[in-house]
């Protein structure tokens, strides 16, 4: 499975090894209620072949429609260079575009032609966003040039001294240990949130009833398959066993971790228990602390789909930064 950017940056890799020339839409700045975020993608091939959104659709025609009649072609061969395109400045393109109540985009054009220095610089791209390692894409705005850096930040866009440098992310992963209930609650919300989900349970003829269409389940031993897969920033760990032989041989690898979100489920005496039974695992208490348990935001839930919200929303939180538990 792929995120959104991935599967774009390997869209337009494939194209330009296919020899094929793609259009490349970025979003730099938005006002108001805009559909989609700055950073957003979107990419064409020259016969209509369309991956990606910068709106609910009806920006999207209307670039098809300067494609088919070539005045897109025109524009770029006339700046010579990637060029940015304004949406929604007035309400009667508001209206047209069907963009919501005052929002704005500002969106950079980019004809992008299968010469050797753009395939090479999609394919390293492509290959570091697979192997979930931080990569930015850098544009000159005079030349057009592509290259790629090695770091990414925490702004999606950054312009200044006339480049573009677009931050972009890897695919979060989620590994969910002990197949029930919850668990399937959680894969299903995680999926929409385009995370990569895997199922952990080494228990016998617990997994053989539990199925989630995209996810992958395993019965190896837990902290085998942290030590392994979910070892770094873009990687979350989530208890849901309610089996201390499960769940605490995930956390004793995954608190050593930078996981972005550790959590377990359990009540808060469960959770008192766990965390004076975690320093027997050789835990020091800097990394016990690192611990969201009981996991969730407390909204008072009980059934495991009003558990799976709790925690997916303070998983969402964690992701972007926020600390509200």
């Amino acid at each position: 499975m792929q995120s959104s950017q991935q599967q774009i940056v390997s869209f337009v890799n494939e194209r330009l090894m296919s020899q094929k020339a793609v259009w490349l839409c970025t979003i730099l700045k938005t006002w108001g209620s805009s559909p989609r975020p700055i950073g957003a993608m979107m990419a064409c091939t020259l016969d209509g072949e369309l991956i990606g959104s910068i709106s609910g659709g009806c920006i999207e025609e209307d670039f098809l429609e300067q494609l088919r009649d070539g005045s897109l072609k025109a524009q770029f061969d006339a700046e010579g260079r990637p060029f940015m395109v304004q949406y929604g400045e007035t309400e009667a393109e508001q209206a047209r575009l069907k963009l919501p109540c005052g929002g704005q985009l500002h969106v950079l054009l980019e004809f992008i032609e299968p010469s050797y220095p753009n395939i090479e610089v999609f394919n390293h791209l492509t290959n570091a966003l697979e192997n979930h390692t931080k990569i930015s894409r850098i544009l000159n705005l005079d030349t057009g040039e592509i290259s790629a850096d090695d770091h990414s930040g925490e702004d999606a866009v950054i312009m200044e001294n006339k480049k573009m440098t677009h931050s972009l992310s890897p695919m979060y992963r989620l590994l969910l240990l002990g197949a029930g209930d919850v668990a399937k609650y959680v894969a299903e919300m995680a999926l929409a949130l385009e995370y990569d989900v895997t199922l952990c349970d080494p228990r016998p003829k617990y997994l053989e009833n539990w199925h989630v269409e995209g996810v992958e389940t395993t019965s190896r031993l837990p902290d085998d398959v942290v030590r392994e897969r979910f070892n770094n920033p873009y990687s979350g760990i989530i208890a849901l066993a309610h089996d201390p032989r499960v769940d605490d041989m995930a956390l004793m690898e995954a608190l050593k971790t930078n996981a972005f979100y550790v959590g377990a489920m359990g009540s808060e005496r469960t959770s008192a228990a766990r965390r004076e039974r975690l320093p027997e695992l050789g835990l020091l208490k800097d990394e016990i602390d690192v611990l969201h348990a009981p996991i969730g935001f407390q909204i008072e839930s009980k059934t495991p789909a009003e558990i799976a919200i709790s925690i997916m929303a303070e998983v969402t939180a964690k992701r972007h930064g926020i600390e509200l538990s």
